[in-house]
């Protein structure tokens, strides 16, 4: 995604990235779980509430991870939103499940508590929450499909680290919740992820998921005299020098974060006019979310409209782009009956959804060009 004037992402350096990352070579703990895995640890758990995090080597192994703690096996079923990325969907694949695709809500493009509800079985495990945009599901709506006990609520939350829904934080309301720390979120260390265990009767099972199956935390707290092999597991640990990146990228969330929030409400304010004399819509905040300010989408008036803007945005250097294509038309969506017409609001936004350069980075001289160029589409 290089060679453009404006970007679509641009990651950066903002605080101690650089003599953190010296003081790891220096000190000689170039392993995972060291002390800026630990002081992420703690920073995470502080900013969504969460009862315990894990650091992981990427939100997909996160997802896998709570695969494997809600013991997902053939014969489940697992709900999730058509409208998200093949991750989402592959955690629960990969332990045999089948995915049951449900649409989303026009105004956020989140997962529509009332086609999951169509959707429920006796053979369903769990729902997912994927915070798109990093704007809160309804969760009210979904926990309430949840209320008996019997199914579990597993927020995929790559995009909403630091929103809120009803003045909880997101990541906070399922039993595991999952974040990404890719280079185009909010705050990256390039590749990285952390599971958020809400329930504690999951801990000591996440430990030893992330450390190939065995006892090794608990023997490094000194809880055992030697560590062996208890369960099944993987390496999920991130080196110490991702931690250290992403340690540096936490201490300065607040800037960057205020930063994103006045570049998406410029957005949202100066396009508000032309997408209405254009028939384009603009994301949809519901009373009671606090966006993470994630990333900035234009609704257009169809598809044709959509693929001309990226053309015509490219040919003046700024790479604005597509997102998800319906998981459930994908061949592997359709091998687990997905069909034309399942889900047509995702179908729909999907075709029409253009994303803007949206980066704590971005200039105001880029931002107000990409605006200009918006405006003469």
């Amino acid at each position: 995604m290089t060679g453009y004037r404006i970007p679509f992402n641009r990651p950066a350096a903002v605080g101690a990235e650089i003599e953190y990352l010296r003081r790891v070579l220096a000190e000689g703990h170039w392993s995972g779980d060291g002390p800026f895995t630990r002081q992420c640890h703690e920073r995470l758990k502080r900013a969504t509430g969460a009862h315990h995090v894990l650091l992981t080597t990427s939100c997909t192994h996160a997802l896998e991870m709570a695969a494997l703690l809600l013991e997902v096996r053939p014969g489940d079923e697992v709900i999730l939103p058509a409208f998200t990325f093949v991750s989402t969907a592959n955690a629960f694949v990969l332990r045999g499940a089948t995915p049951r695709f449900a649409d989303i809500m026009p105004g956020t493009l989140n997962i529509d508590p009332a086609h999951a509800r169509r959707l429920l079985s006796e053979r369903t495990r769990a729902i997912v929450a994927v915070h798109y945009a990093g704007i809160g599901c309804d969760m009210d709506g979904l926990q309430a499909l949840a209320a008996d006990g019997r199914v579990a609520i597993v927020e995929d939350n790559a995009h909403g680290l630091f929103g809120s829904y009803a003045g909880r934080p997101l990541g906070s309301f399922g039993a595991l919740a999952t974040l990404s720390f890719h280079e185009t979120k909010n705050v990256t260390c390039g590749e990285g992820g952390a599971l958020l265990v809400n329930d504690p009767a999951l801990v000591q099972r996440a430990e030893i998921l992330r450390e190939k199956g065995t006892n090794r935390t608990a023997f490094f707290r000194g809880e055992t005299e030697k560590y062996t092999w208890v369960d099944v597991g993987s390496s999920y640990l991130p080196s110490e020098l991702n931690a250290a990146v992403l340690c540096a990228q936490l201490e300065r969330a607040d800037a960057i974060q205020a930063r994103r929030r006045v570049l998406w409400l410029r957005y949202r304010d100066e396009l508000a006019g032309w997408a209405s004399r254009r028939g384009a819509a603009l994301p949809a905040v519901p009373d009671g979310c606090d966006p993470a300010w994630h990333l900035f989408y234009i609704l257009m008036p169809d598809a044709a409209a959509r693929d001309a803007a990226i053309r015509e945005l490219r040919a003046r250097g700024i790479l604005a782009v597509f997102h998800y294509l319906p998981l459930h038309l994908s061949p592997m969506g359709r091998s687990f009956g997905g069909a034309p017409g399942d889900c047509p609001v995702a179908e729909a936004s999907s075709a029409r959804l253009l994303r803007l350069p949206l980066f704590a980075a971005l200039t105001d001289d880029e931002s107000a060009a990409v605006i200009a160029a918006v405006k003469e589409l």
